[in-house]
């Protein structure tokens, strides 16, 4: 009999330890719109060394859930963008999550549906999903090692425009909450959007009405470059009121950095984002 080398077998648990736990948001289907129609979801691989990963056709959301080797109790929602028509799930997901896991947070990788449902409006049913994933990750807090009151949310774009209304919208369900499933209380203990979209209206320097800041709003840490096709003024104003009610916020707007570098390197300053949200995180006791 041929002997398997023990460093071999503490790898291999140590690898499977890794694999991330898939929990379904909907265990009885989703909600969706009268007479919706989809296809069966789908992947779309990168065309080439600067494309990206995409998922896209999602009726069946999931959450995924990275555990650490050593976690401190805090967890991380991440919320992928994609112009809620597909999902970045790799550089604004799974990648995001991995790092996470190396300042000892679970990350919580969100598959929420896509595209949007027509009839609906903007991110009414990822919504719906992020609502939901919140529910459930402090439902069952004890369960995968995470305090209930260290639970926060980050999204990249549409993604991030997510963040930011489940951050001050969390409790406005559009859907019967299922007590044996979700906690009543879906409000993220922090918020980091990174280059939310959709958060002014059309050309100007003006908040949409949505995005109204109470002195009940969690933390927040915003993340925008100054040559984002989509303005870096949302993430200014956003801050700004913030600043107004004296609520904890910080903000970091780089010069440049465009759009969609997620976790992508280009050797540019914007590129240590995450260093700065660990250094947030950090302050802000999260880490301990």
């Amino acid at each position: 009999m041929k002997l398997i080398p023990l460093l071999f077998l503490a790898s291999a648990c140590a690898l499977q330890a890794a694999e991330p736990i898939v929990v379904k948001l909907w265990p009885d289907g989703a909600p969706e719109p009268a007479e919706f129609t989809i296809g069966p979801e789908k992947s779309i691989p990168p065309k080439n060394e600067t494309d990206v990963l995409r998922v896209t056709d999602v009726s069946d959301p999931t959450i995924s859930i990275y555990k650490p080797e050593k976690p401190n109790g805090t967890a991380v929602l991440v919320a992928p963008g994609g112009g809620y028509n597909i999902l970045a799930i790799e550089h604004e997901g799974t990648q995001v999550c991995e790092w996470l896991n190396t300042l000892g947070v679970t990350g919580v990788l969100l598959k929420y549906r896509v595209p949007d449902r027509k009839g609906t409006k903007q991110g009414e049913i990822p919504l719906q999903d992020a609502q939901r994933a919140m529910g459930i990750v402090r439902h069952r807090a004890a369960e995968w090692g995470i305090k209930p009151d260290r639970i926060g949310i980050l999204g990249f774009s549409a993604g991030g425009h997510l963040c930011v209304m489940t951050t001050l919208h969390a409790n406005e369900r559009t859907y019967q909450r299922d007590a044996a499933l979700e906690a009543e209380n879906a409000t993220p203990n922090f918020s980091i959007p990174v280059y939310p979209a959709y958060l002014t209206e059309k050309d100007s320097f003006v908040l949409k009405p949505q995005f109204t800041v109470t002195p009940q709003s969690p933390a927040i840490c915003l993340v925008h470059a100054h040559d984002d096709r989509i303005t870096s003024a949302g993430s200014a104003l956003l801050y700004l009121e913030y600043k107004k009610l004296g609520l904890p916020a910080e903000l970091h707007i780089y010069v440049k950095g465009g759009h969609g570098y997620g976790m992508k390197k280009s050797g540019q300053p914007v590129n240590s984002w995450p260093d700065r949200v660990g250094d947030w995180l950090k302050s802000s006791g999260l880490l301990d």
